[in-house]
């Protein structure tokens, strides 16, 4: 038999792990969850775990969707002032017209699914890169979510509507805790794991994955099979619209009144946990449970830093480093894996 008709030996279970989009997110995870174990006796308790589990959902929530849309080839800098101008506009709405909180809710769904929708139509009608479609949404978002709240409040900040009719029923659903083992957690965790699996099985049990990962990886070369190349980045952008407005709903009934000026730069820590998770800046690799690992990354550098006592200042540096460090390790591996 010649050289050339030699089969291929398989892959062992551990090459094809290493092949695996979320290997050095793992890997980053498992490395900071010992580094303040070991430095931050705080952090081994449950009440603490609760806390970092909540501070990686509400990065998470939103990072699932943005990763999804990065899988598919492009990005979305407005998620950050999109997520408070959903929260602006249920917590307006509803004051506004003295009307059921749950009003507000939908009136909040519509807006933020239209700014998905406008972003990604202009993206696939224009053929400019997201990048500067979505700036320009970001800057819009962001004096309207400043200019509109001081026309209608004569403040920065929105009125509470703890008092109001149908607020006690929203909050259960956006912003409750759920008691847990002797431990209250918080149900965006939930939602959070929910969202995980949902993009999950989009990616590995439907069509529509197949067709993210397609127009992802060669655009054309899937239009030319066939592929709704156009469609689908549509749904991706509403995707990352339906996590603005949920994460959203999360931050007005857990506060119940909203600073306008906050948000901005909340974009890039849910593109930074979807890097770390795997998704590559070129689109057509990643995973939505990479994304998630890399939102638990951020929630445990967060917390783990105050539970030790480090200057907070510190913690921008410390998940810069670690993004650099989860990109160099994919670069690495991939080849070293590559056909073996």
């Amino acid at each position: 038999m010649s050289e050339a008709a030699v089969p291929a030996k398989p892959r062992s279970s551990a090459r094809r792990a290493l092949t695996r989009p979320e290997l050095s997110s793992l890997l980053g995870a498992v490395a900071v969850f010992v580094l303040f174990f070991v430095v931050a006796p705080p952090f081994r308790q449950p009440a603490a775990l609760s806390t970092v589990l909540y501070s990686s959902s509400v990065i998470g929530i939103v990072a699932v969707p943005v990763a999804l849309l990065m899988i598919g080839g492009e990005f979305d800098l407005s998620a950050g002032v999109a997520v408070t101008a959903s929260s602006l506009t249920a917590s307006i709405t509803a004051f506004q017209l003295t009307a059921n909180v749950w009003v507000g809710v939908g009136a909040a769904l519509v807006l933020s699914l239209a700014v998905g929708f406008l972003n990604g139509y202009l993206v696939t009608r224009t053929g400019l890169p997201s990048f500067l479609i979505t700036l320009s949404t970001f800057l819009m978002l962001q004096g309207l979510d400043l200019a509109v709240t001081k026309l209608l409040t004569g403040t920065v900040a929105t009125d509470s509507i703890s008092d109001m009719d149908g607020f006690a029923s929203a909050k259960a659903v956006f912003a409750s805790e759920v008691p847990l083992g002797g431990v209250a957690v918080d149900i965006t965790v939930f939602w959070w794991i929910l969202f995980v699996a949902l993009g999950t099985w989009i990616l590995l049990r439907t069509r529509a994955g197949n067709w993210i990962y397609a127009v992802g990886g060669r655009a054309e070369a899937a239009r030319a099979v066939g592929v709704p190349v156009s469609r689908t980045k549509i749904a991706l952008f509403l995707g990352v619209g339906f996590g603005a407005w949920f994460a959203g709903m999360h931050q007005v009934f857990a506060f119940d009144s909203v600073q306008s000026g906050i948000g901005a730069g909340n974009e890039l820590l849910f593109i930074a946990a979807a890097v770390i998770g795997g998704c590559l800046l070129t689109g057509g690799s990643g995973s939505a449970v990479g994304a998630a690992i890399g939102a638990l990354i951020y929630g445990m550098t967060t917390q783990g830093i105050v539970y030790a006592g480090w200057n907070p200042d510190w913690l921008k540096f410390f998940v810069g480093a670690t993004l650099l460090a989860a990109t160099l390790l994919t670069r690495w591996v991939r080849p070293h894996t590559r056909g073996r």
